[in-house]
């Protein structure tokens, strides 16, 4: 396994080792094993590094490579560590510490945190792991800021997530760091999950998550995405939900984790990413496309959010080669 050996193939390498999660592995595994048809550029090359075999869950594995090779990875994904109140293996902890050291991007999903905290990769960082043992996590490594309240935390090199769906999120976000937007919502139509949730989402509320479809919001998202380009208020959305805004705000906050106006503006900045990457619009266009009024609005809430610039996102995915229009091939 080498990281050179072909610049346009990043290498994502799982770290797998007795007494991880079966399923963040397997999500893993469909996200980064599995390119949607209408990729039209290089996928990831997808491999399982650690000892051989190894028990996950009932399973039986057997890795590509030993963990001494998780070092040569461009990003490497250490999924759920099962038992919380035992420290992770010291080859596991000390390879993922090479493998930083080395260069490559680390992210764990949910428990997984318990192995970058035990080699010193949260020191001084904000991190997060699953809201039943982010409890655990701060007294074991008093100098890891843990934040129980969000989904995932993106710290550029180092990455971790809260538990099961949330650790979805974790992967598609880095789909969309390495592949763009319109790629990201590829993947998740293909395994039909939401495309996007802000990684500063709560990932604990106080009633249950409805099913999709199955709850007061069901009729009224779609409708406020096929408007985008309109002007939509707060009493605009009460008014189609035919409730209070204050009971439109009580309905967002439990179905969505986020306010009425902060969804509208994401869903916004989505469809301008989208855009950028799959179209020639110009940004005055696209402004008037999404809803944004002026070029000047899209800009700073683009930046803010995005990280940077809308010519300089459009430029990064232009190059990277995009996604073939959908008429190619479905999702």
């Amino acid at each position: 396994m080498n990281r050179d050996a072909d610049p346009d193939v990043k290498t994502v390498a799982l770290a797998v080792t007795d007494g991880m999660l079966h399923f963040e592995l397997s999500l893993a595994l469909e996200v980064f094993g599995s390119p949607p048809v209408t990729v039209a550029h290089p996928w990831y090359r997808l491999v399982l590094c650690g000892p051989a075999p190894v028990q996950v869950g009932r399973f039986r594995l057997e890795p590509d490579h030993g963990l001494d090779q998780l070092r040569h990875a461009d990003t490497v994904i250490v999924p759920g560590w099962a038992d919380v109140d035992e420290d992770p293996p010291d080859d596991l902890v000390d390879a993922v510490r090479a493998a930083h050291d080395a260069g490559a991007r680390i992210a764990s999903l949910c428990t997984g945190a318990f192995v970058l905290a035990r080699g010193g990769l949260l020191d001084g960082l904000r991190a997060t792991t699953h809201w039943a043992h982010t409890d655990i996590l701060a007294e074991r490594h008093p100098l890891v800021e843990v934040d129980p309240d969000v989904l995932y935390v993106d710290n550029g090199s180092v990455l971790t997530s809260a538990g099961k769906a949330a650790a979805m999120d974790l992967c598609l976000h880095l789909v969309r760091l390495d592949h763009g937007s319109a790629t990201a919502n590829a993947v998740a139509r293909r395994l039909v999950v939401p495309p996007h949730r802000d990684g500063g989402q709560a990932q604990f509320v106080t009633s249950p998550m409805p099913a999709p479809g199955n709850h007061p919001l069901a009729d009224l998202l779609p409708w406020a995405i096929e408007r985008l380009d309109q002007p939509l208020t707060v009493e605009d959305l009460a008014r189609q939900a035919r409730m209070s805004s204050r009971h439109l705000g009580r309905h967002f906050r439990q179905v969505t984790g986020t306010t009425p106006l902060q969804w509208l503006l994401s869903q916004r900045i989505r469809r301008a990413q989208e855009l950028l990457e799959t179209t020639d619009q110009g940004i005055d266009l696209i402004a008037e496309t999404t809803g944004m009024g002026t070029s000047t609005t899209l800009r700073r809430h683009f930046h803010r959010t995005v990280g940077v610039p809308p010519d300089t996102y459009r430029r990064t995915f232009r190059t990277r080669g995009g996604v073939r229009s959908e008429q190619q091939g479905p999702s």
